[in-house]
């Protein structure tokens, strides 16, 4: 079985930094893509950022400039380093992978979700 386990979220201050990581672990063959999304209350979920195995990268127009997407490929981990955040950060972000494990069709895999919240 494939697994995504996140960490990092919790509270900050406006104007703080913020890092989130995200370890995928298992069965696995290949992945093709690691992203980040959110979701805020009331809101759909958004991309947040994303970066495929061969290092390129797209992120939202509310984050760009704030924050980066990298990836240890060799750790099958994404981070999210978080800068200048602002209250509209608000929300719970989901890690998600393009995933092919051996033996089975490759899917989309999704961690449990960290709240990242930034007080007023």
């Amino acid at each position: 079985q494939v697994q995504l386990v996140e960490s990092g979220g919790g509270l900050v201050q406006p104007g703080g930094s913020l890092r989130l990581s995200c370890a995928a672990s298992g069965s696995i063959a290949t992945i093709s893509a690691m992203s980040w999304y959110r979701q805020a209350p009331g809101k759909q979920r958004e991309l947040v950022a994303a970066k495929t195995s061969g290092g390129s990268t797209n992120y939202a127009d509310s984050v760009k400039g704030r924050f980066t997407i990298s990836r240890d490929n060799a750790k099958n981990t994404v981070y999210l380093q978080m800068n200048t955040l602002k209250p509209e950060d608000t929300a719970v972000y989901y890690c998600n992978a393009r995933i092919k494990p051996f033996d089975i069709p490759a899917s989309d895999y999704w961690g449990q979700g960290t709240q990242v919240t930034v007080s007023s």
